[in-house]
């Protein structure tokens, strides 16, 4: 299943360290058509450059700050430490405008796309107003930042939010799908891209290796079968299917920013559990949620 999982370096180009699905993408997915992302480390005074085309965007700063210049105006993203930091600023462009990404101290910065039609206005998403969820209990702990979704943000098509999960804990889980068009289910597209630390403070020595899992399968006849292990920088497309868990290996937090849209009627997020699992979501009532969470500046 090669062509889900896109280990660091095996989809780059040019400047960008990651271009997978969005329209001046090069790297062609077959099966694939309403999600993109693209992920660029840039130096401080440096810049990236996306033509006008009929996607919507959010730039979504991963580390550092930036200026970004679309048709209407230029905005500073205030940025982050790190992913591990908290919410940061975003921003959404709209359809139809260049947009150029400058960073003003160097650090990485991603891009989520989606094609689409209608247009809507350029917005700037402060880190102050980005809804901030705890989801989940006990050892399903984590942490998930709302900016794109369809109650904090106008778009056309996508939803666009992150998540935070620390070590030892799992995350998108009970396992679930969005694959169909039906009551109750939306059909879906999904990237994950992923970010892995060492959990601060942990006597981890220096070559420590900060890993996590991510698992999709088969919901139907069309195959499926990803158990990838992931680092910084990888990225897992989940075009139909059961997926879940991501999975933060004790010793290491997880972070993946999610990128969904599909060709239904309705921007929204509807999910069915795989009938083998969904029962753990009853057992939450009775926990706490992980006293480490939320993560923040």
């Amino acid at each position: 299943m090669a062509n889900w999982v896109y280990p660091l370096g095996t989809a780059n180009d040019g400047k960008w360290d990651i271009s997978l699905g969005t329209s001046d993408s090069t790297l062609a997915i077959d099966g694939w058509a309403h999600t993109g992302l693209k992920v660029a480390t840039l130096a401080a005074g440096a810049a990236v450059e996306l033509p006008a085309a009929a996607e919507e965007r959010i730039v979504v700063p991963l580390s550092g700050s930036f200026t970004v210049t679309v048709d209407d105006g230029e905005y500073s993203l205030a940025g982050r430490q790190s992913v591990f930091h908290g919410p940061s600023d975003v921003l959404y462009t709209g359809i139809d405008k260049a947009v150029t990404i400058s960073s003003n101290d160097g650090g990485r910065v991603a891009v989520a796309t989606a094609p689409a039609k209608a247009g809507y206005p350029t917005r700037l998403v402060t880190a102050a107003e980005t809804p901030v969820e705890l989801r989940g209990a006990g050892n399903c702990s984590r942490q998930v930042h709302n900016f794109g979704t369809p109650a904090a943000l106008e778009a056309d098509r996508f939803i666009v939010c992150e998540v935070i999960t620390p070590g030892g804990n799992w995350s998108s889980y009970p396992p679930h799908k969005h694959d169909e068009e039906k009551d109750g289910e939306t059909s879906l597209e999904e990237i994950y891209y992923f970010e892995t630390r060492v959990t601060p403070e942990s006597p981890a020595p220096e070559d420590s290796d900060a890993i996590g899992y991510a698992r999709v399968y088969a919901s139907d006849e069309r195959p499926i079968d990803v158990s990838a292990e992931v680092r910084t920088g990888d990225v897992v497309l989940v075009p139909y299917g059961w997926h879940g868990p991501a999975m933060a290996a004790p010793g290491y937090d997880l972070y993946y920013l999610n990128v969904m849209a599909g060709p239904g009627r309705v921007r929204e997020w509807l999910i069915s559990d795989d009938p083998h699992h969904g029962w753990i979501r009853r057992t939450w009532e009775d926990q706490d949620i992980d006293p480490r969470l939320p993560f923040g500046a």
